[in-house]
């Protein structure tokens, strides 16, 4: 049996949001004494009219940028900040951590009141609407009743999609950066063999590990299956061709000692990666947040049909930006978000980038990135 040992990394700079409680679950069940960790960086105006959210990725924490509370760089530093794309000193920015997650709001590793043990599997079910709902929460908990802007990335576009829908009328624009209005097959797929490499490490036993009894090989090859979809095949080629390892350079016991061990460049940088990620993001939560986004299809209350559902959508302005190389979250996706909030009344636009860098080209790609989330928010 596993320790009561949670494994939760919240930023020094978080504040923290109750919920209501009971906070009711899209897929059954509530929560009790549950919260939202997130931080802000710029002040609102007299007429709380210029806020802006940022809702995540699946693994980020509510630390988008660098703060007085937290002077370290966040991992949206090149975005956020005084005079930057996302401008601190115009806007009031939000950005918060997904309910589920382990980086501060409340999630499977957090501590259940009732039992005070963490809570595990016997988390409910987490949704992408339920995320969006914790994320409303939060808005109107700081006095906003309607943002300028939403910004959604990856999941977090799921999920700004999912807060837009929801709540009509809780924003006036919408930035959907490499997101979509519903999963996928082929991304389905990836995050199904995420898990399951997570679930058969015997380490992982249920849900119940501690430190000492870590599901460590599961969690490094989900991450490196998520990380080869992150970036292209282009990217790969680019920066690592086929270069082999020295002996000197090799992680582990060495290519000498194991024949099938690591050989080429690329294999060691997957390996560094998974390693640096695993004991600071919790296996239990990287479950519940991946299942969350295969469930997502805004479809489902509009006779399966996705424009008809995005076409329920009510913002005045939106912008969906993708790169052509992206092959979790492919710009068809964000061209079908542009058609379908312009169907609802939007004046939306795509905007495809030529970026080589795949899904993650929002994350390091700012030259591309940058002026077009800036110029679309100079127009707000």
């Amino acid at each position: 049996m596993a320790s009561d040992q949670t494994h939760e990394f919240i930023p020094p700079g978080s504040r923290f949001h109750a919920l209501p409680s009971p906070f009711p679950m899209k897929r059954g069940g509530a929560l009790h004494g549950a919260r939202v960790a997130y931080e802000t960086w710029g002040a609102l105006d007299a007429q709380r009219g210029n806020a802006v959210l940022i809702v995540t990725g699946l693994s980020p924490d509510a630390h988008a940028a660098a703060s007085a509370a937290d002077p370290q760089p966040g991992w949206w530093e090149a975005m956020l900040g005084p005079g930057k794309p996302i401008d601190s000193d115009r806007w009031f920015v939000i950005c918060v951590n997904s309910l589920g997650s382990c980086k501060g709001s409340t999630g499977p590793a957090s501590v259940d009141p009732a039992t005070g043990a963490p809570y595990r599997l016997s988390f409910p079910e987490v949704s992408i609407e339920d995320i969006a709902d914790a994320a409303a929460e939060v808005v109107r908990g700081l006095g906003i009743e309607r943002l300028a802007c939403v910004i959604g990335n990856s999941m977090g576009g799921m999920t700004a999609l999912a807060l837009l829908s929801r709540h009509p009328g809780i924003a006036r624009s919408h930035i959907n950066i490499s997101g979509s209005a519903r999963a996928l097959p082929f991304s389905i797929a990836v995050r199904s063999l995420q898990r399951e490499a997570i679930r058969l490490d015997p380490n992982w036993n249920h849900g119940d590990y501690d430190d000492a009894t870590y599901p460590e090989s599961g969690m490094r090859i989900a991450r490196k299956l998520g990380v080869i979809t992150y970036r292209s095949a282009l990217e790969w080629d680019g920066r690592f061709g086929r270069v082999r390892l020295d002996e000197s350079h090799v992680l582990g016991d060495g290519v000498g000692e194991d024949p099938f061990g690591l050989e080429f460049q690329v294999e060691s940088y997957l390996e560094g990666h998974a390693r640096r990620f695993v004991r600071r993001f919790d296996p239990n939560c990287y479950l519940y947040l991946s299942r969350s986004m295969d469930w997502f299809d805004l479809a489902e209350h509009a006779g399966g049909d996705v424009l008809a559902g995005l076409a329920k959508i009510r913002v005045e302005r939106a912008v969906a930006i993708g790169a052509s190389t992206d092959i979790l979250f492919p710009v068809q996706q964000q061209e079908e978000v542009a058609e379908g909030l312009a169907r609802g009344g939007a004046q939306a636009e795509f905007i495809g980038m030529d970026s080589p860098q795949g899904h993650d080209a929002f994350l390091v790609d700012f030259d591309r990135f940058g002026p077009a989330v800036r110029g679309f928010l100079d127009h707000l």
